[in-house]
């Protein structure tokens, strides 16, 4: 608990002195809980004693700000509130969740996730259900998206279509356009509203944005109608009544792909709603590929086949101008950096653009600019094609599904029985020599360096450069494969007499 002498009317000197108490006492309760809670880790959660010890030491430390009565008082009220309005009202209370995070893509995703969870339907936006946030169906467990959530859709757009409403809701499109101002609703919100499914129960998507041109044209010929106060011939007679101008779509000539309107649904929604547009391609991914979140640094070197949709690109130019790329891709389950090489990258041209579903064959790199292990993972690309929906449909599952490669075996030091120094030398890598007499060959240097970048692996690489008297050892930032062709090539290089691996 915070203490001030304004708080409490005390001076500093006091203040100080029951704020050390409350503290003391809070340690005491504490330390008499030690032995009950370091057993209970060791019988109940299956830890060593010493990590258990380790955790009590840190957790005292924090006792004093969140074990206090007052801190812990103000927390567990909120935490019953929360508790209770999820279990006795829990779309109302999920909606709330996701009004107050409805600028948080990554916050909606999971708080989507757990409706799911909860068997609470999140639906996209509707003209007749959805209010400007999160709103929640009446009779139903389920949520409307907001329709400012929309993008290109303004809150005076919005507020158009509420007081358009109010009386009732809109029975079809004409009643609609007939009710709604067509110079607030224009052209923008109108084909937003429609790809993000706004309108599904006036028609389907392909035919009303191939109509879109017709729906403007008579929406606008109702609001000249109602601005210039014409009617028929007879005037309001209540006995006469005229037929009503019909609006005729015509069919679309193209319908919209399942996949496409998914792609419009992240585009103005910010995340995928109806579905994963992976869902798709379920199937052929996991039999072709690797989870994307069962690589890790202890794959280092191995070949791996990794799939999933491009969502984030990245070109480079390198120092001797050829160009390559840094490409982001992701599945159901994570997500990984793929780079790709001069080589490969020209071999690709034309593949990574967003979205698409890509199979790629690769190596897995862990290694930092100095070579050195680090827990960020990339795969190097050494080749990769395209999965179209028509070919991810058209699969036929085998029923086996591919492996994650196993992890490389690293063993401690600690454990060998031999003595120190005889145990350093059995887990030292081998490395690779390289001599390099006359350092003025840049063709020649500039090839090496380009061979060890389509071939990087694991193996140490070191540069010996100059004459025997005067020779200086570098080594690179980047290892080698053994097991690829890039020995070979660096041996055409510079000869066999010139390399040397131990």
């Amino acid at each position: 608990m915070q203490i001030s002498k304004e708080m409490c009317g005390f001076t500093g000197g006091q203040a100080d002195t029951l704020r050390k108490a409350i503290g003391k006492k809070q340690r005491d309760t504490m330390a008499k809980m030690k032995a009950a809670f370091v057993d209970g880790m060791v019988t109940h959660s299956k830890v060593q004693k010493s990590f258990a010890e380790k955790f009590w030491v840190r957790m005292e430390a924090f006792a004093d700000y969140g074990f206090n009565k007052v801190h812990a008082a103000c927390y567990a009220t909120i935490a019953y509130q929360t508790a209770y309005l999820k279990a006795h009202y829990p779309a109302a209370f999920m909606a709330a969740l996701m009004t107050s995070d409805y600028d948080d893509t990554d916050r909606l995703a999971i708080e989507i996730t757990e409706c799911t969870h909860m068997g609470i339907k999140v639906l996209p936006p509707d003209v007749n259900e959805s209010f400007v946030e999160f709103a929640v169906v009446p009779d139903s467990q389920q949520i409307r998206f907001g329709l400012s959530a929309v993008k290109n859709v303004g809150n005076g757009v919005v507020e158009e279509i509420l007081r358009a409403r109010q009386e009732s809701s809109f029975t079809g499109l004409e009643d609609f356009l007939s009710r709604v101002n067509s110079r607030v609703v224009n052209r923008k919100p109108m084909e937003s509203l429609i790809k993000a499914g706004a309108f599904d129960r006036f028609g389907d998507r392909s035919t009303l944005l191939h109509n879109l041109d017709l729906i403007l044209a008579f929406a606008a010929r109702l609001q000249k109608q109602a601005n210039s106060g014409q009617t028929d011939i007879f005037g309001d007679s209540p006995d006469i009544t005229l037929p009503r101008a019909q609006l005729e779509l015509q069919a679309a000539p193209v319908i919209i792909s399942n996949h496409e309107q998914l792609l419009w649904e992240r585009e103005l929604l910010g995340l995928y709603l109806s579905q994963h547009p992976l869902e798709m391609f379920e199937t052929i991914l996991s039999e072709q590929t690797v989870p994307l979140n069962t690589i890790t640094a202890d794959h280092d070197g191995k070949q791996v086949s990794v799939g999933g949709a491009v969502v984030d690109f990245r070109e480079i130019t390198t120092k001797n101008g050829q160009r390559m790329a840094f490409v982001k891709i992701e599945d159901r389950f994570g997500e990984i950096e793929a780079i790709l090489f001069p080589n490969s990258y020209q071999q690709t041209l034309g593949l990574w653009e967003r979205d698409r579903v890509v199979l790629i064959r690769g190596k897995v790199n862990s290694r930092d600019r100095d070579g050195n292990n680090s827990d960020e993972v990339k795969v190097m690309v050494d080749d990769a094609r395209e999965i179209t929906p028509e070919q991810a449909a058209a699969y036929e599952p085998t029923g086996k599904k591919r492996k994650t490669p196993k992890a490389r075996a690293v063993k401690p030091v600690a454990q060998a029985k031999a003595s120190p120094l005889v145990a350093a030398e059995k887990i030292l890598p081998e490395r690779i020599y390289v001599r390099l007499i006359n350092t003025q060959d840049q063709q020649v240097l500039l090839s090496l360096k380009q061979t060890i970048d389509l071939h990087q692996g694991e193996t140490e690489v070191v540069l010996v450069l100059g004459e025997a008297s005067s020779k200086q050892a570098i080594k690179l930032p980047v290892g080698l494969d053994r097991a690829s062709e890039g020995l070979i090539k660096l041996q055409e290089l510079v000869g066999a007499d010139n390399l040397v691996i131990q």
